[in-house]
């Protein structure tokens, strides 16, 4: 754990070197591409071969595809009360999405000129479902969910091969996904982008990665519409005298303990006795969890205790880091956020554990790491639609503004762009 204190030698240090966390290294960026240009020039050949070295599993291109008759047979095998919690966490998290739904509209701008917005679900798109240590069965809720409500027909779930957990494919089913695809990380991402002789292409991709399918994402944007770059999971606390320091050290732990080891977990706090506290409390509850090993990775590189003089140096630095999951343990925890510039998400006073927003909370938890908060939003509804502009002129309204666009026409030298609209009013 690393320990900053406000205005000390080595504190403007420290804060850049966290401010800097890369999305993903370099070297994830080269293996990826190099997996890409495989699938691409090769196809199923490619997926094949990726899939045995990868993740040890032999497949022929009329495996790639899990019937969904198979994952409901895996999924009968899950108890009741898993049942009732993903279907309530998804009415939860579909409820939000129907709510921020994008509405088509129209509206007279000027006299004769009407403009507006259509908003059109994607047709096909793919969700990225992690497998590694952890079956996580809410990301499932919070892209497939969430493409549901928004309208989507066909959702293509992308899992590596061994990602058969029941509650997954309990989730899959009741989030509406039409097709699982057990294929994994960057040739899983690059199969659905790409195309193969037997997999079809989708509009776009959305779902957390590790860092090689974040890199992958980064090469097919534009191939393939994507949601965000996002990197390993971070949590930052601002947290004054009231805060209890067994709530944050608990909140602290549940980033640590996600299984690359590159998570972050940053406290900062206004009250310099509140950091000892919360220090030994890490300590104490450490010994009660089971992943110790993942936790004592981002322990030694990933914990930053940040004593601050006021609520508002507080703000700057949580607005400047920009986490990806932010809580407020402090009094008026809504006027603090409002003195915010970005955060993907943030969760309001001691009763608001970020696990919440996980799991069950309803806005989406697919949110923007590394800084990438100032540029880019989480996912929402939205991100599963087109949006078409819509412009509609009468012969009154054009007669008063054609002449507006002659003279951008030969300001630009496009005389034809300009006469297109006086050409109108001219004797033919």
């Amino acid at each position: 754990m690393f320990k900053l204190v406000y205005g000390t030698p080595g504190f403007e240090k420290g804060m850049r070197a966290l401010y800097d966390r890369p999305a993903f290294p370099p070297e994830a960026e080269r293996a990826a591409a190099e997996i890409i240009a495989g699938v691409r020039e090769r196809g199923d050949a490619a997926l094949v071969e990726y899939a045995e070295k990868f993740d040890r599993a032999n497949l022929t291109p009329e495996e790639f595809v899990l019937p969904l008759s198979e994952a409901k047979k895996i999924a009968a095998k899950l108890p009741a009360a898993d049942k009732k919690a993903i279907r309530q966490a998804l009415a939860q998290v579909q409820t939000f999405a129907r709510l921020t739904k994008p509405r088509n509209w129209m509206a007279g701008i000027r006299p004769g000129v009407r403009a507006g917005e259509k908003f059109t679900p994607m047709e096909r798109v793919g969700v990225y479902i992690p497998g590694g240590t952890a079956p996580l069965v809410s990301t499932v809720i919070h892209t497939a969910g969430i493409a549901r409500a928004a309208g989507v027909k066909e959702i293509v779930a992308i899992t590596p091969p061994g990602n058969t957990h029941p509650a997954v494919m309990y989730a899959m089913l009741q989030a509406g996904v039409t097709e699982i695809c057990r294929l994994g990380g960057v040739y899983g991402v690059a199969a659905l982008a790409l195309g193969t002789q037997t997999l079809r292409k989708v509009e776009k991709i959305c779902g957390p990665g590790n860092a090689y399918v974040t890199a992958a994402k980064k090469l097919l944007y534009g191939e393939v519409g994507i949601d965000l770059v996002a990197g390993p999971s971070e949590i930052l606390i601002v947290a004054d005298h009231t805060a209890n320091p067994v709530f944050v050290a608990a909140d602290l732990l549940s980033q640590a303990e996600h299984g690359s080891g590159l998570e972050q977990a940053v406290l900062v706090s206004t009250d310099a006795a509140l950091i000892p506290a919360v220090e030994k409390e890490i300590m104490r509850q450490r010994e009660t969890l089971k992943r110790q090993a993942t936790i004592d990775k981002v322990l030694a590189n990933g914990v930053f205790l940040i004593e601050v003089p006021d609520r508002q140096t507080a703000a700057d630095i949580a607005g400047n880091y920009a986490p990806e999951h932010l809580e407020i343990h402090a009094e008026h925890p809504e006027e603090l956020a409002r003195n915010i510039k970005a955060a993907g998400a943030i969760f309001l006073g001691q009763w608001t554990p970020e696990p919440i927003g996980d799991f069950c909370a309803g806005a989406s938890h697919v949110l923007p790491t590394a800084g990438s908060a100032k540029k880019f939003n989480g996912l929402e509804t939205v991100s599963f639609f087109r949006r078409t502009s819509l412009v509609k002129y009468t012969e009154a309204a054009l007669k008063r503004e054609a002449e507006i666009a002659a003279r951008f026409g030969a300001m630009e030298m496009l005389d034809a762009h300009g006469r297109a609209g006086t050409i109108r009013f001219e004797e033919i």
